[in-house]
């Protein structure tokens, strides 16, 4: 089978198993419902069971969806941008960044809001994006600036920063409970507001990703190489790792930290239709966006009405998955 008879056909079971993902996620829950009652709230014949499909159910379905593709396109630019296919959204720290804004908001002990997100997304928002930026200015003060540089740099700032996050709690351990939310991930508190928030940056993000896939695909040849074939490669790194980062910060912003989705996905996904980034980030994306529907499903169902924290199922399927991976034979690459 060619490379196109593949990607058309995995572009129909992303479909396919996306629309089911949603029925499903539609009609599971603590409150028992049926096909047949979601049906007659669609048509405005029940509206009994409207606040729960239609307020509830599907924002978390959406964000569900949302977190799983700016996660996947995540690590498919990082992947990318640091020609390593074990790179994923957190590797710069913007998981470790989010983990200590959210706990010392804890500490704090105030409360705002902003478009929607609480004073926990603000500020996880905030020291993820800002973390991300103070490794890149220092990997950038070298005089050679080189993606080991970066990736190194990354690694120790997200040390330290989960180092400050542990001494957080420590100090308050009263506040370990709110903060697994964000240790280990949760669609529970879902809404529209956080859907209309994560849509317009991931939209944006997936256009510009788009139209500089093929600047990424020189980029893969090498900086030389991509320079001699008139990439301007300083600028598309520079936007590539903005586009990576907002993309995370975003997602641990309104879901918390889910980890596996933004590394294995898109390594899967690039073993089954090729390393060409113009359909690698939007398969990517469409893989990501189903992959997480359907953990968020299994962690409400698996002890309902109990919940589990959605990065404890993507952990769970992801690392057997990602060693077996790594492991397979060389020629089924």
């Amino acid at each position: 089978m060619n490379i196109k008879s593949k990607r058309k056909i995995f572009l129909l079971v992303l479909i396919i198993f996306t629309l089911f993902g949603c029925l499903l996620s539609l009609k599971l829950g603590p409150v028992k419902t049926s096909y047949s009652e979601l049906f007659r709230a669609i048509s405005g014949k029940d509206s009994q069971f409207s606040q729960i499909f239609f307020h509830l159910r599907l924002p978390r379905a959406c964000l569900a969806y949302l977190v799983g593709a700016s996660l996947a396109l995540s690590g498919a630019i990082l992947q990318g941008y640091f020609r390593n296919p074990l790179a994923d959204p957190f590797i710069l720290g913007a998981s470790s960044g989010a983990s200590l804004g959210a706990v010392l908001s804890l500490n704090l002990g105030f409360s705002i809001s902003l478009f929607g997100l609480s004073t926990q997304s603000l500020l996880a928002f905030l020291t993820s994006l800002i973390l991300v930026s103070v490794v890149y200015l220092i990997s950038e003060r070298r005089r050679f600036q080189t993606t080991e540089s970066l990736l190194l740099t990354g690694i120790a700032a997200g040390a330290l920063a989960s180092a400050l996050t542990s001494f957080l709690l420590f100090r308050r351990a009263d506040a370990y409970e709110q903060a697994v939310f964000w240790l280990l991930g949760s669609f529970s508190l879902a809404d529209w507001k956080q859907v209309w928030l994560l849509l317009p940056c991931f939209i944006l993000a997936a256009l510009v990703a788009q139209y500089l896939a093929k600047d990424m695909n020189l980029l893969s040849l090498g900086d030389e190489t991509a320079r001699t074939l008139g990439c301007s490669t300083k600028t598309v790194r520079k936007v590539f790792l903005l586009l990576a980062t907002l993309l995370a910060s975003f997602s641990v912003s309104v879901a918390g930290i889910i980890g596996f989705a933004g590394l294995i996905v898109p390594h899967a996904v690039r073993l089954i239709i090729g390393p060409d980034h113009r359909y690698l980030f939007i398969y990517a994306s469409l893989a990501g966006g189903l992959f997480l529907i359907f953990s968020d499903l299994i962690s409400r169902i698996v002890f309902s009405p109990a919940e589990l924290p959605v990065g404890v199922v993507t952990a769970a399927f992801g690392a057997p998955f990602f060693i077996y991976l790594l492991n397979r034979p060389k020629r089924s690459a």
